[in-house]
């Protein structure tokens, strides 16, 4: 009987791929990569192959932003297109299979920074050209024309920015594990300010550089973006402005180790920005508010692992510390959209 991590049942599992997946027959041998901060990641082997599954945590308090099938639908559309991703291998939307939807994409192999050592072996040079490079994947990104790659359906452009206000203010209603005053100031001050969408575009949501597998020996190539959960369509700069917040030190105690994105050697956010525009053209001249809706997402989802982890429904460790950056980014998200 091969053994299950916390979360998998690798015999069912195994009886899903052998009716699924053509010509496989192989025992599967499983391991936990990430206890994840959102979706639980594993490694799969079995004979040549590589695997990774992804399913939602083990508590899900914030269930839309654990979407299987939009994670994998995405992965699946961007195959032909300037964006690196993994190969599509398979989705089961059936809870009865492991108890949750997962999906399963192949293994790229390659390195991830993730916490601030990992950048250690790494030059300024190089910092800088890697963040050039994440800069550049998330302007292509946002070029891929979503209706010919049959993305029309993921979400809907029109009142994006509206819409996201809203939920992430019914998210913290639904996470909350303290009253914060500060973050109630943030919000009406978002609502009443909603700008007029820039455009419209395929958006990753969670763009940062532990979300990017690297190439071994070249750092500045991208050989997959991966975590494509919270992608819908929407505006680009948003997604832009949540990259760019994860830049401050203030998100650096909401992953184990101190987030890489915060490291002080990597290019300030305004000069990535402008890596950005350069590639994008576009104009980042009413950017304010979307750093500030930044730091407002991401305080919420920061308060919904605290939540998770006070319930004792996290996996791994390091979650200490995820509840004590809430204040912070929402201060940081005051600051950078500032009262009229």
């Amino acid at each position: 009987m091969p053994d299950s991590p916390v979360g998998l049942d690798v015999p069912a599992l195994e009886a899903y791929l052998r009716r699924t997946v053509p010509g496989f027959t192989s025992p599967v041998e499983a391991e936990l990569l990430s206890g994840g901060r959102s979706n639980l990641t594993y490694l799969l082997r079995a004979d040549a192959v590589r695997w990774v599954l992804r399913r939602p945590p083990l508590g899900g308090l914030t269930p839309s932003a654990h979407d299987m099938g939009r994670e994998y639908r995405v992965v699946d559309a961007l195959q032909n297109t300037a964006v690196p991703v993994a190969r599509a291998v398979a989705l089961c939307e059936d809870p009865a299979v492991l108890g949750t939807p997962f999906s399963i994409v192949s293994h790229v192999d390659g390195p991830v920074l993730r916490t601030a050592a990992d950048l250690n072996p790494l030059s300024d040079a190089e910092l800088a050209e890697i963040a050039e490079t994440l800069m550049t994947t998330m302007a292509r990104l946002h070029a891929v024309p979503y209706a010919e790659v049959g993305l029309s359906g993921l979400g809907r452009p029109a009142g994006y920015l509206r819409r996201q206000v809203d939920r992430w203010a019914d998210q913290w209603r639904r996470v909350a594990t303290r009253e914060l005053d500060d973050l109630q100031t943030l919000h009406a001050r978002l609502s009443a300010a909603v700008p007029a969408e820039s455009g419209a575009a395929i958006v990753h949501g969670d763009f940062r550089i532990d979300n990017a597998i690297l190439g071994t020996g070249r750092p500045a190539e991208v050989r997959a973006v991966v975590d494509w959960e919270m992608a819908t369509l929407g505006d680009p700069l948003a997604d832009l402005a949540l990259s760019l917040v994860y830049r401050d030190p203030a998100f650096a105690p909401v992953l184990p180790g101190g987030a890489a994105s915060t490291d002080d050697r990597l290019p300030s956010w305004e000069t990535q920005a402008q890596f950005y525009a350069r590639e994008s053209g576009r104009d980042l001249s009413d950017l304010d508010f979307h750093l500030a809706l930044g730091y407002f997402k991401i305080a919420v989802i920061a308060e919904g692992i605290h939540a998770r982890h006070l319930a004792g429904q996290t996996v791994g460790d390091g979650f200490d510390t995820v509840g004590q950056a809430v204040p912070e980014l929402v201060a940081a998200g005051l600051r950078a959209f500032p009262a009229a």
